[in-house]
């Protein structure tokens, strides 16, 4: 009886971890809750949180490269060190920008310049 009610119980998380699976979602750069590096390129000029760039661990003696740009979650930009990691940051300095400039000029522009680069190009091949 043991056993029929281990066995079930594996079924059972099986099932769920299949289902949990399939519930995934993918946020893409110029989606509003992306966080991540920000290629400026042409876009308008970016607003920042901090006025010069931050490294949040320094590598002695190594040169600093050039600076990047982030979006990162509120709050994260306070306690850098601690965050450099989940963005692969660390040694890198960088310019926070600011999420009201990300959501209302940065994600528009963006979209705007790919549009055409995320089509829906499904063809029904079941005639």
């Amino acid at each position: 009886m043991k056993r029929l009610l281990l066995c079930m119980g594996l079924v059972l998380l099986s099932i769920s971890g299949a289902a949990l699976a399939q519930v995934a979602a993918s946020i893409t750069l110029g989606d509003p809750g992306f966080y991540g590096r920000v290629d400026v390129g042409d876009a308008p000029a970016p607003r920042f949180i901090n006025r010069s760039p931050v490294v949040g661990i320094r590598v002695q003696g190594a040169a600093l490269p050039p600076p990047i740009y982030l979006h990162v979650r509120p709050g994260y930009e306070r306690d850098w060190r601690h965050h450099c990691r989940e963005y692969d940051a660390c040694g890198q300095p960088v310019y926070f920008v600011r999420h009201d400039w990300y959501a209302n000029t940065y994600v528009p522009h963006y979209r705007e310049q790919h549009r055409d680069d995320h089509r829906d190009d499904h063809r029904d091949d079941h005639r």
